[in-house]
């Protein structure tokens, strides 16, 4: 075992520390130890699928946590295969030929009081030379112990048995990537099953980029596109593919079968290119030069998702029945491709029920058959690429690290703490799905789909996010989307100021509007376009004006509105338009508003309902913030009390321990009856997270912010499913979490609304900088200011 650095790094001197400390980025793991995890792997510059499996790993905790952990790497080689690793998080390497370097590194792990746990990638390959000395190891570590295994083998010999069960019996936990490699290791060994976790082999959230784009960018104009990858070796049994094409290319001459990535390394130290030149003299063979292309290289990643995006159907054609999982056929599925695979276990439990085609192992004819199925199939290999693409999102590198960090704070006997990273702000997805006329109402997946039309509701939505971010960020690009959604508000208000919500994608109001009731519709036009008046003094001057003429168009009327989120709405509106414009009506009409939400709720409150209704729907936190700016505007006590008596109720029943669960859109909560679960939606969430802000900013009770915190964590995994419902790649807003699955459409309402709670707790929580400050005493900073050493 060798120790590449030294652990641990000080500042220079007393001064720099101060200086640091007072800057805005300063870091929480600058000023004290994070626990450190040890995964023991191989490490990319090796090229293996459990060096690049364990490195996307790494990325994934890192970018998805900050200040909770330190993740170190120990690389693993042998006397026959070494390498210079440049990566600074790999802190140790350990030769598996030498029975001392793993005697060292027992040791050095033990010795390290920061290291918390060690998580080893397992696979038979890489520990093959000595079971015993890997076995003396693991029995040789003191800390908790996670293994991975990578290969589960069934119906074991004697000697295979015992080895198996001597890593279940040591380790604390274990992780196995489909339910089947599970069910081997309680049916065939002896091991709890609470024991296992199963975690997906990670992928990633990829665009969806149009085919013939990407086609077209390649070069592969008008070809059908089938393809495999992975690093090439016998096992993959190209050949069985080779022979299945000619009747392929038979029917459908412009196929093209692309064999992507290089040869694995060990297999070119043993055998050279024997393999792959086997396979190009079989190409040549059977003519099919035009029909098959070899892309030679290590891929990057980009390109690799991209190549599989625009794949019209991947082939999976290893012959090995007890490969357990394959990291390859779990990135074509995430790519949105229709599968045909031998039956390995991952391929008979993930292509059930109309997700894929199996064949036999070595079966070309079968292969030939179900490829020339789904070429003149457009319908199934669609119908096969959604099914896909449902049951393949929750493993998500994302969601792959919600699952490892949580199970690694487990067993490291909640030795850490887990604090969410904020994501960039992306607004791609909210630019798609927004035309030079509005913002479009639905997506599928990521795609706008234009035949939904527009709605008020998204587009006064849009505008409040949209200015709040110009706000945060003086980006004079928004100022355009600021127009568009504003010129829309303006296109559904009426000359008398009556205002229609739904218009169709040739900007005709729909029948739709006559059979609705539109005044919480209304109420948000109001609130948007009040925010855009307090903004005057930073936005351009016509905004403002036009924001302003259409909110006093239609303001008389809303005194005709009982709806309570329709009041509450308005308030908002009238709220941010006394930031700028103070007059005697916006108090007037403030007065009118709070006392009609007082009175509605001391009509229904009761001991253990304190509430404005009998229910509770949706936008429920909007009523009590709202009587919070009455307070905040009148200084009527009465508006403060009950704003925040109402708001305690609400929060104490979609809050538990560590988690948010707004009321399911399924049903809605009634009082004295029983509380329907799942169905959450992110504009609740959302709406949760604006109205905690305000409060904390009146009240200043640390437990707003602490709830703040958990309700945002949501759209980063910390719900019942543990999954994203946010997706950084496109910048985009899962429609809903349900009971087993997340809504994968990704429309206005969740994207705008994430967008507005993504901007609302900036200054707060989650960036490098404020974290620490918010968590930390005084006590606390001065006793790591005297720990470090000058």
């Amino acid at each position: 075992m060798k120790n590449k650095k030294p652990v641990g790094k000080n500042l220079k001197n007393y001064t720099s520390l101060i200086e640091h400390l007072s800057s805005k980025t300063v870091q929480q793991n600058e000023l004290e130890v994070l626990p450190e995890i040890l995964f023991i792997s191989t490490y990319p510059p090796r090229q293996c699928g459990i060096a690049t499996y364990t490195q996307d790993l790494i990325k994934a905790l890192n970018d998805h946590y900050m200040n909770s952990f330190s993740l170190q790497i120990c690389a693993l080689e042998n006397d026959n295969e070494k390498h210079t690793y440049n990566d600074e998080d790999v802190k140790y390497i350990l030769n598996t030929s030498s029975q001392e370097s793993y005697k060292s590194l027992a040791r050095t792990i033990n010795e390290d009081e920061n290291l918390k746990a060690v998580l080893i990638q397992h696979e038979f390959g890489l520990f093959a030379e000595s079971v015993a000395h890997f076995n003396d190891f693991i029995n040789a570590i003191e800390k908790p112990v996670m293994v991975v295994f990578h290969t589960v083998l069934p119906g074991p010999n004697d000697v295979l048995r015992a080895n198996v069960q001597h890593i279940l019996n040591r380790a604390d936990s274990l992780i196995v990537m489909t339910n089947n490699a599970a069910d081997i290791l309680v049916c065939d060994y002896i091991v709890d099953r609470d024991k296992i976790s199963v975690i997906p082999h990670g992928t990633h959230f990829v665009p969806h980029v149009d085919k013939d784009e990407l086609k077209a960018k390649y070069g592969f104009e008008g070809r059908k596109i089938l393809s495999t990858f992975g690093l090439l070796s016998s096992g993959k049994s190209i050949e069985t593919t080779l022979d299945a094409l000619p009747s392929v290319v038979k029917e459908t001459p412009e196929a093209l079968f692309l064999i992507i990535g290089k040869t694995h390394p060990t297999v070119v130290l043993n055998e050279g290119e024997a393999y792959r030149d086997m396979l190009v003299n079989k190409i040549e063979e059977l003519g099919l030069k035009e029909n098959v292309k070899f892309i030679n290289k290590y891929v990057p990643l980009e390109e690799l998702l991209e190549y599989l995006q625009m794949t019209d159907i991947y082939l999976f054609t290893s012959k090995d029945p007890n490969q357990a999982v394959s990291g390859t056929f779990s990135y074509a599925l995430s790519c949105g491709c229709a599968i045909v695979s031998t039956p390995i276990p991952h391929a008979r439990e993930v292509l059930a029920g109309d997700t894929g085609i199996t064949f036999d192992f070595g079966d070309s004819e079968q292969l030939a058959e179900a490829i020339n199925k789904l070429l003149f199939d457009e319908e199934l290999r669609n119908v096969m690429v959604l099914n896909g693409l449902h049951k393949i999102v929750h493993t998500a590198w994302e969601n792959s690290a919600v699952a490892h960090a949580k199970l690694i704070q487990k067993t490291a006997g909640n030795a850490i703490k887990l604090h969410y990273r904020n994501p960039e702000v992306n607004l791609s997805h909210i630019k798609r799905m927004t035309t030079d006329f509005g913002m479009l109402q639905f997506s599928q997946l990521n795609k706008p789909d234009i035949h939904s039309g527009y709605t008020l509701d998204d587009n006064a939505r849009a505008l409040i996010a949209m200015c709040q971010h110009y706000k945060q960020s003086r980006d004079k690009n928004d100022l355009e989307y600021i127009n568009t959604y504003l010129n829309f508000i303006g296109f559904c208000q009426g000359n008398d100021g009556r205002f229609m919500n739904y218009v169709d994608i040739n900007k005709n109001f729909t029948a739709q509007n006559n059979n609705e009731n539109l005044e919480d519709s209304s109420g948000r036009a109001m609130w948007a376009l009040g925010y855009v008046i307090s903004l005057s003094p930073i936005l351009p001057e016509e905004l403002g004006k036009k924001a302003e003429a259409m909110f006093l168009r239609s303001l008389s009327l809303t005194k005709n509105i009982y709806s309570t989120r329709a009041m509450a709405f308005v308030i908002k509106g009238l709220y941010y338009y006394n930031r700028h414009v103070s007059d005697a009506d916006t108090l007037i009409y403030i007065k009118m508003f709070g006392s009609r939400l007082v009175q509605m709720y001391r009509h229904e409150a009761e001991d253990n309902w304190k509430w404005f209704e009998s229910y509770l729907t949706y936008a429920n936190s909007v009523l009590p913030e709202a009587l919070l700016l009455c307070y905040a505007i009148t200084g009527d006590e009465e508006y403060r009390d009950v704003a925040k008596e109402s708001f305690d109720f609400l929060l104490s029943v979609i809050f538990n321990e560590g988690s948010i669960n707004v009321v399911s859109n399924r049903s809605w909560y009634f009082k004295g009856k029983r509380r329907e679960q799942f169905g959450e939606q992110p504009i609740d969430v959302a709406y949760t997270i604006l109205a905690l802000r305000k409060f904390h900013d009146i009240f200043k009770e640390e437990e707003y912010l602490n709830k703040m915190e958990i309700a945002f964590n949501w759209f980063l995994g910390n719900n019942h499913l543990q999954q994203v419902i946010y997706n950084p790649c496109t910048g985009g807003c899962f429609d809903g979490l349900e009971e087993h699955s997340v809504n994968l459409n990704q429309g206005a309402e969740s994207t705008v609304s994430y967008l507005m709670a993504r901007l609302t707790i900036t200054k707060y929580f989650g960036n490098p900088g404020n974290i620490y400050f918010r968590r930390k005493s005084k006590a606390a900073k001065t006793s790591a200011l005297n720990s470090l050493n000058f």
